[in-house]
């Protein structure tokens, strides 16, 4: 997913030692690898793939090159971190601690990371899911709803099922983690009755307003895209201005008009 009106400039390099650090054994890129975040997320999720290592990963050199200000990027590396893309820490070498910001294109649970922090990472590993991901973190937000591997795997068609509703991670999470009865004996029977009772209904489609103006490449001009072909207006195609229909006023407006302009003259009618 392209970044767009990004910086002209090209993205630094933090000091020597610094910046941004992909995990070892990548899987190759793929058009889904950020499919699970939201838009703005995703976006800024495939530019930081794209940068070297040793890019600067600061959050105000990263707001610098993209169209988000710090807080806005500062949020989204946080959700970034939270699906497992992302860690920050520092690395022992030759007896200094260096800060690192450690990427990964593939989203991995703590479990994974925690390994990863030992240096044991298998050469091979799974691709988890948007899905698979949330479940994996529901212990975190609520202790009484850790679910095994095997469970996640189990339940994680079900939450798809709530994000091909429009149901956001917080909706799930929300949806799994309040109201809970005490104690929770079973939480992935728990996990599974909810997602299959609260399960939204199904969205209703319908048109959204206008909301943007495309512009001419050329002029600037502003206009509906069915107005621009290839992104000129027709102007600049060299087609003449269509000309604005006349509407005559009624007899009645013409006369009230004339009278009150000859009234405020001091016209004698």
């Amino acid at each position: 997913m392209a970044v767009a009106e990004l910086s002209a400039e090209p993205h630094p390099l933090a000091n020597p030692g610094y910046g941004k650090r992909s995990t070892p054994h990548q899987l190759p890129p793929s058009p889904t690898d950020f499919a699970h975040l939201r838009p703005r997320e995703a976006a800024i999720a495939a530019y930081v793939d794209r940068l070297p290592d040793g890019s600067d990963m600061s959050v105000k050199m990263l707001a610098k090159h993209l169209p988000y200000g710090q807080c806005a990027v500062r949020t989204a590396l946080t959700r970034i971190t939270r699906a497992g893309h992302l860690r920050r820490g520092r690395e022992c070498l030759n007896g200094r601690w260096i800060t690192r910001t450690w990427w990964s294109r593939t989203a991995h649970d703590d479990a994974w990371w925690s390994a990863f922090e030992r240096g044991d990472v298998p050469r091979q590993r799974p691709t988890l899911s948007r899905a698979y991901v949330l479940l994996a973190a529901l212990g975190r937000t609520n202790s009484a709803m850790s679910l095994s591997h095997a469970e996640c795997q189990a339940l994680a068609p079900l939450v798809n099922d709530w994000f091909a509703r429009d149901a956001t991670e917080d909706d799930v999470t929300r949806a799994l983690t309040t109201g809970l009865p005490t104690p929770v004996h079973h939480p992935a029977a728990l996990a599974r009755r909810r997602l299959t009772t609260k399960l939204p209904p199904e969205p209703i489609r319908r048109d959204r307003p206008r909301l943007r103006l495309l512009e001419c490449t050329r002029c600037g001009a502003p206009g509906y895209a069915e107005a621009l072909h290839e992104g000129e207006c027709g102007p600049c195609r060299g087609e003449p201005p269509t000309p604005r229909p006349r509407i005559p006023l009624p007899a009645a407006r013409v006369h009230a008009h004339a009278a009150a302009i000859r009234a405020r003259e001091g016209t004698p009618t």
